[in-house]
């Protein structure tokens, strides 16, 4: 199906920060992620996305000037190839929205805006996840070999 529509990308503000609470808790309870948060820590999320933290920056994804999802990244220092990684740590499509090349679109402007700093781009995805796999393998996404391991406080 060919959608004739306006896809823009813009920066998270305070004024997006109920409807994107919104898609996280969607997000955030789903098979997507290994266990849901709580909204305080959403809430946090959305507040350090729109503040001066240097560590995280929010996005919010429209169509014809409705917000069709969000997406966070966080920035990080990778030694492994000597500089900036990009996690990718939230994308979130609205499922009316899904199937247009948000996601795509999402991963270039994310690329073109970080190209000249970027060493690394990471993503986690559930091992089910089978839609989001498949996606982020058609936007040159590969499996990582690590075995991951955390210490929550």
């Amino acid at each position: 199906m060919d959608y004739k529509v306006n896809m823009n990308i813009r920066l998270m503000t305070p004024k997006d920060k109920e409807e994107v609470l919104k898609m996280m808790r969607v997000f955030y309870d789903s098979d997507a992620v290994q266990h849901a948060a709580p909204d305080a820590i959403l809430e946090k999320d959305i507040d350090d996305c729109v503040s001066t933290l240097p560590f995280v920056e929010g996005y919010i994804l429209e169509e014809n000037g409705k917000i069709a999802g969000y997406s966070m990244i966080a920035f990080s220092y990778s030694t492994e190839y000597g500089g900036i990684c990009i996690w990718i740590e939230d994308i979130y499509i609205k499922p009316e929205y899904q199937g247009r090349g948000f996601a795509t679109k999402l991963f270039r402007f994310i690329e073109e805006k970080y190209n000249n700093i970027a060493v690394r781009y990471r993503l986690e995805l559930e091992k089910n996840n089978v839609h989001a796999k498949k996606s982020y393998q058609k936007n040159g996404y590969a499996p990582l070999d690590y075995l991951e391991m955390t210490k929550e406080l």
